[in-house]
């Protein structure tokens, strides 16, 4: 009879956030795939647990998904865990899952700490529907997309983001989306945890240590209604159009809803809005 793959969330900072059953879990299988052995081993050591780890990370699992899928095929039962959180939830495991799935391995998720709940859970954004878009691309181009993604959404998004482009990413953020209401949670659960709410310009100006792991929170709203009006010129309307054809691959009836959304404006009025700023360029 098959084993059982269990999907373990573990600790996104504080060790004593694991729950009783994860424990039982990690101490019960014959094995624990872990993304990286050493941080997995002062968890292990924390609650004297000795069960033996073998490393499942995004640049072997392609290589150590088939042998680990036939020991759960000879009924092992095997743990995967990723660094922090719940694995293949923007971490590696999604490909061992999968495999598991279609060899008819039977996958049981444990559930526990998640940073995308705690930082919506503290945010005070509506979050009975939300939108989860992982890391922003690194490429230019993609950014720009993921950018007009985020504007699109019309409800609350959630991302993560690497300390060394927190700042950049905020900057984008108020270009593309104006200056809309976040929640930045850096290092939750840890010993030195941040939460910084306010305007992105706000943010901005807040001493934020570039340090640890950032989970921001964003405001969207319903972009589908018009507030009032924000004071852009003409000009700067239409700059933003040509950035966001240029970069975001998106449609030029697209680019002119996002800026009406983003702007406050109905779509004819920022049709005229660039109608003007062409002819004063002429």
């Amino acid at each position: 009879m098959p084993g059982t793959l269990f999907v373990v969330a573990t600790p996104i900072g504080n060790l004593e956030d694991i729950s009783a059953r994860a424990l039982r879990i990690l101490r019960e299988v014959a094995v624990i795939a872990a993304e990286d052995t050493r941080r997995t081993a002062h968890l292990l050591a924390r609650y004297a647990i000795t069960t033996p780890t073998t490393s499942l990370h995004g640049h072997n699992e392609a290589k150590k998904t088939p042998a680990l899928i036939e020991r759960l095929q000879r009924g092992d039962n095997i743990a995967l865990v990723s660094d922090a959180g719940t694995p293949g939830i923007s971490d590696p495991g999604q490909g061992l899952v999968r495999t598991a799935l279609d060899a008819g391995v039977k996958v049981e998720p444990i559930p526990g700490p998640s940073a995308v709940m705690a930082a919506l859970a503290v945010s005070g954004f509506p979050t009975s529907t939300f939108t989860f878009l992982g890391f922003p691309p690194i490429r230019l181009k993609d950014r720009n997309t993921w950018f007009s993604e985020v504007l699109a959404a019309g409800r609350t998004v959630v991302f993560f983001e690497a300390p060394h482009r927190i700042r950049a990413t905020l900057e984008q953020l108020l270009e593309v989306i104006g200056n809309r209401s976040v929640v930045i949670c850096r290092e939750t659960t840890k010993a030195h945890e941040q939460l910084v709410k306010g305007p992105i310009s706000t943010v901005l100006a807040t001493s934020i240590e570039v340090k640890g792991e950032f989970t921001v929170v964003i405001d969207i709203g319903d972009t589908t209604k018009y507030g009032a009006p924000s004071p852009v010129s003409d000009g700067q309307l239409l700059a933003e159009f040509g950035q966001l054809t240029k970069y975001a691959g998106s449609s030029k009836r697209h680019v002119v809803n996002m800026l009406a959304r983003k702007h406050g404006r109905a779509p004819n009025e920022v049709y005229a809005a660039l109608e003007r700023g062409r002819k004063s360029t002429e």
